[in-house]
């Protein structure tokens, strides 16, 4: 089946904020971040998004400020600029996932506007000190994902992080690096799939 992945953007604090999109409009929205030197094109060329819209998932990726075709910009406020991007994206409670530097972005959105998150898919994210302590708050689906080999953040996190949530499941992809996902594509791509279903069927579907 051929995928067509859209181009557009979103105004978002007057940052012009560029996406890509693919997926059926009614399908379980999806909502891709991504690391520092990574992009919205990184989920293009692993087969992401068109993978995520064979699945039926309605997904978007983003470049945050300051990265890919995003312009700097958007305030202190990282955890509002996500919320205010989820509104303007026209996305209902999405899944997040958020891989390394854009945890800076989507722990406080999580924290703090929970209410337009439907789940939470952190890949070895970046984790500020004032936030830290306050992880075990986080009270949305969360699947936490992390490779074994990741040199930056190690596993023992992933562990601290899934025992702090409530009921937060975890995927350690075996051999993997900090961007796990490149290492480990088949399995990542069929566990954040099944994840983002349980989510759309814990809420009634769409």
């Amino acid at each position: 089946m051929s995928v067509t992945i859209e181009e557009s953007r979103v105004d978002v604090n007057g940052v012009p904020v560029h996406a890509l999109r693919a997926g059926p409009n009614g399908g379980a929205p999806l909502l891709l971040l991504h690391g520092a030197a990574f992009s919205s094109q990184t989920w293009r060329e692993l087969g992401t998004l068109a993978r995520a819209a064979e699945a039926g998932v309605r997904v978007v990726a983003v470049d945050l400020p300051g990265f890919g075709a995003t312009p700097e910009g958007g305030g202190e406020d990282r955890g509002a600029f996500l919320a205010a991007l989820v509104d303007a994206l026209g996305l209902d409670r999405p899944v997040v996932v958020a891989p390394s530097m854009s945890g800076a972005f989507a722990l406080p959105f999580v924290l703090e506007h929970g209410d337009r998150c439907g789940g939470f898919v952190p890949v070895a994210p970046a984790v500020r000190a004032s936030v830290q302590e306050r992880v075990g708050e986080i009270a949305l689906p969360t699947l936490v994902v992390w490779g074994t080999e990741d040199r930056l953040r190690p596993v023992a996190e992933a562990n601290a992080m899934q025992r702090s949530i409530p009921g937060a499941e975890l995927l350690l992809l075996e051999g993997a690096r900090h961007p796990a996902y490149l290492d480990r594509p088949d399995e990542f791509h069929e566990r954040l799939f099944r994840f983002v279903e349980d989510v759309d069927a814990s809420r009634g579907g769409r």
